[in-house]
């Protein structure tokens, strides 16, 4: 039998509503066995997503919305963040950062955001919108099973 529930969550294009997503994420993966590990690297990559969509798609129009859209499966937690795309289109490649020309001064300090992510779920990547326009970033993370520990 499919096991498949969605949660839907629709926050203002201000900071600190990622917050609020990025709880809702953390309960609903803990509900589910994460790890605690895992749960705060969920809430880490949440809350960047957010901020990225609210900064680079809505382009912190405060009237802009985003919407968040947790789809809970027997195995996984997929975590969508759609913006209305006032920033144009998402970048094509999530391109790692050249960590010595950012430390030298050679590249912007920031765009670490996206890499960030990658590395903290399962997948991460730009989709088509399921709905609308807009960008829409997916993120997936898989519940592993517990492993015995030994002493």
């Amino acid at each position: 039998m499919d096991y498949r529930k969605t949660v839907e969550l629709k926050i203002p294009n201000e900071a600190g509503y990622e917050k609020i997503a990025m709880k809702l994420a953390a309960s609903v993966a803990e509900g589910m066995g994460f790890a605690p590990e895992r749960v705060e690297d969920l809430k880490t990559a949440v809350s960047e997503a957010c901020l990225n969509a609210m900064q680079h798609g809505n382009q912190d129009d405060v009237t802009a919305r985003l919407f968040v859209i947790l789809t809970i499966e027997a195995s996984s937690l997929a975590i969508d963040v759609k913006d209305e795309g006032r920033g144009g289109r998402p970048p094509e490649t999530i391109e790692s950062p050249d960590m010595e020309k950012k430390l030298a001064g050679l590249q912007k300090p920031r765009g670490l955001g996206l890499f960030v992510i990658q590395h903290l779920v399962d997948e991460a990547m730009f989709v088509a919108p399921d709905v609308g326009e807009g960008n829409q970033f997916r993120m997936v993370i898989r519940l592993e099973p517990h492993k015995e520990q030994s002493c």
